[in-house]
């Protein structure tokens, strides 16, 4: 591969774009006098503007480069999680997000606590937890290799400089800094991948039907396989994954929640949520095609050393060899800000959830200016045990990132979902029961990953744990489905030897239907009378 260089308009877009995110910071820096404006900025930011907040918050340096990777090294099987989200979006968002915004404080997990006690909202938070550090340390690492190989630039150097600027625009601004920075970042995203795809298929000779015609004979296309196996990749696999996905990512997960909390109204988190999805479905297409589009025109104009072995390195070749000089840079521009928006929503519900779920458990009734603070130095804390973890991938390499991504969110997902919807659906379920399921499912996902999980010995690769034909065999992605159906099955059986709990209805799906049915009946009464 020739090496790419870059211009002196490259760099100054970028840096334009790194002062313009600390700007934003800096405009909002005067409204974060509380906790409360910290992390939720109440009645401060529209609906559209939330909307825009969930598609940055969800789209980072994973989709930029994992998904053209993908999208490069094999066909459209890793898209199907993502598509299924709106299916089941459009069946639970019209009463999650009301419930959230009536029954909990700020974190998520409140509701936990409230329906099943404490020890549910300490294994749910924890869990996602883990799950926000993950994701982190990807976003990190896979941002820091693009750059790297563009700008000659050293790998950890980057990770550090990017990691500092992040925790700066939220110790600054907040969760209303994040958000606006979230709409710059949108529009950002669209044009960058819109120009790519553009200039892509005018440099494959025979367009878009070309495209399709040397995709589809290579494999590049469609979401096979479709066999009925759970032991590897399939459609199947990723279908079910994805409606698991779904409910937890816009049931359980602080970042999403947390903009259900910004929000004047209920009618405008809905409208919110309902435009991030419709925004964030096209935008993983959009990428994912431009991966494809790679396929095919390095099949017609071969480079040596771009192979399937570093695929999340082509797009990034592609942009600082093929586009013109400004346009490298707004590209670029554009992935750092992918990066920085996730990052930055990341780090201020990392940050919620420590002050909420933690410090608030352990220093009761103390001044709000003192959770100000604590919140502030959660910030900085998370923000430096996230570089962390992004030098630490330096080390295993960029081979399927996007594989791994989806790996390590199912074995944290570790049952939440199964709380979730035994605590909305099921009256009956209660405390005791749900403790017995927990500890069930960390058992049960212990064992599956030991059993499943090789490591390379003296040259030899052996399971961690080898229990011969008791293994897990199946694909790592059903371990966290597994993990959710276990928890519901245990969870509700070990209920109907404990009594029956008596419940708050506003934290059940019947409650919310009641109190529906009650709303409708008034409004119909009132317009009888009326007449």
């Amino acid at each position: 591969m020739t090496k790419p260089v870059l211009g002196i308009l490259d760099y100054f877009i970028i840096v334009a774009v790194l002062l313009t995110t600390l700007y934003f910071g800096l405009r909002y820096a005067r409204n974060q006098n509380t906790t409360q404006s910290y992390f939720a900025a109440k009645g401060r930011v529209p609906a559209w503007a939330i909307g825009m907040s969930l598609l940055a918050t969800l789209i980072s340096s994973v989709t930029f480069l994992g998904y053209p990777g993908e999208g490069f090294s094999s066909n459209w099987l890793l898209l199907v999680q993502g598509l299924m989200v709106p299916v089941v979006l459009l069946g639970i968002i019209w009463f999650v997000v009301p419930l959230f915004r009536k029954v909990i404080g700020l974190s998520a997990y409140d509701y936990f606590e409230k329906r099943f006690g404490l020890f549910a909202r300490y294994y749910s938070s924890i869990a996602f937890v883990f799950r926000q550090f993950s994701g982190m340390g990807t976003v990190f690492f896979l941002l820091a290799v693009a750059l790297s190989s563009i700008t000659g630039g050293n790998t950890l150097a980057i990770i550090i400089v990017v990691g500092l600027i992040v925790v700066a625009v939220n110790l600054i601004g907040g969760i209303e800094a994040v958000i606006w920075l979230d709409v710059f970042q949108g529009f950002m995203l669209f044009a960058s991948g819109i120009l790519c795809l553009g200039i892509l298929l005018f440099s494959v000779e025979g367009g878009v039907s070309e495209v399709w015609k040397v995709a589809s004979a290579n494999g590049r296309t469609g979401f096979g396989p479709y066999d009925l196996n759970f032991t590897k990749l399939t459609f199947i696999v990723m279908a079910i994954n994805g409606m698991f996905y779904a409910v937890q990512k816009y049931g359980t997960d602080q970042t999403v929640v947390q903009r259900y909390l910004t929000a004047k109204t209920d009618k405008d988190a809905i409208r919110a949520s309902l435009l991030g999805i419709s925004l964030t479905v096209p935008v993983w297409m959009l990428f994912m095609f431009i991966g494809t589009c790679l396929f095919v025109y390095y099949k017609q104009h071969p480079a040596p050393g771009l192979d399937q072995a570093n695929a999340n390195s082509v797009f990034p070749y592609f942009i600082s060899t093929h586009l013109p000089t400004g346009v490298v840079g707004f590209v670029l521009a554009a992935m750092i800000s992918a990066a920085i928006c996730s990052l930055s929503a990341d780090l201020n519900s990392l940050a919620a959830v420590g002050v909420e779920d933690y410090y608030k458990k352990f220093r009761p009734n103390r001044s709000d200016k003192e959770y100000l603070k604590s919140g502030k130095w959660m910030v900085v804390i998370s923000g430096l045990i996230a570089i962390g973890i992004g030098t630490m991938y330096i080390g295993l390499g960029n081979e399927g990132i996007l594989g791994i991504v989806f790996t390590l969110y199912a074995i944290f997902s570790g049952g939440i979902v199964g709380i979730f919807l035994l605590g909305l659906f099921s009256a009956r379920a209660n405390r005791q029961g749900i403790n017995i399921a927990i500890i069930v499912c960390i058992l049960f996902t212990a064992y599956a990953f030991l059993t499943s999980t090789q490591i390379e010995l003296s040259g030899h690769k052996s399971l961690l744990l080898d229990l011969g034909s008791y293994n897990f065999t199946q694909n790592k992605l059903m371990l966290g489905v597994y993990s959710h159906i276990v928890v519901i099955v245990v969870g509700y059986i070990a209920s109907l030897f404990f009594p029956k709990p008596t419940l708050d209805p506003n934290l059940l799906y019947s409650g919310w239907r009641l109190a529906r049915k009650q709303g409708q009946q008034e409004v119909t009464d009132t317009t009888s009378s009326v007449a």
